[in-house]
């Protein structure tokens, strides 16, 4: 990975919790074609799950059960570029509810990475980055709404 690392796109996470540790491998497909079609790049994907007393334990797809295959999960067996470790998964499992399980996701978004090369080429660096979550967006459009009595914004 070092080789190309000039060439590479933005790279992001997600932590995506599991209430119950109920997964159903809905948005895995979804997951799959955004790698077949050459928009995001996975270098780690990983799973933790946090029990009643708090205590959190990294998860190997092999440990998810039968529903590996059904899911389409055994695509990312052994996918890891070693980005994430001990700590990384246990700050995930920091943030979920006891008894609830959670993937941890490092992508790179390679739709980006001409956008990136040459942004790297020119001299610029990246200063800041966020993520606006939708249920903010939502919040802001309501109080707009709400603001203009009830009208949607112009």
């Amino acid at each position: 990975m070092s080789d190309d690392i000039e060439d590479m796109g933005p790279v992001d996470y997600l932590v995506v919790e599991f209430p119950g540790n109920r997964m159903t491998g809905e948005a895995f497909p979804l997951l799959i074609d955004l790698v077949d079609k050459g928009l995001i790049r996975i270098l780690d994907l990983r799973f933790v799950q946090k029990d009643a007393d708090g205590s959190v334990t990294a998860l190997e797809l092999t440990g998810l059960g039968d529903d590996v295959d059904s899911m389409g999960l055994a695509v990312f067996d052994g996918v890891s570029s070693e980005l994430l470790d001990q700590e990384d998964l246990d700050e995930a499992g920091n943030a979920l509810q006891p008894g609830n399980a959670a993937a941890i996701l490092v992508y790179e978004n390679r739709w980006a990475a001409p956008f990136a090369r040459a942004l790297r080429r020119s001299g610029a660096q990246m200063v800041a980055s966020g993520r606006i979550p939708v249920q903010a967006i939502l919040a802001s459009i309501d109080a707009e709404e709400a603001a203009a009595g009830g009208q949607p914004p112009q």
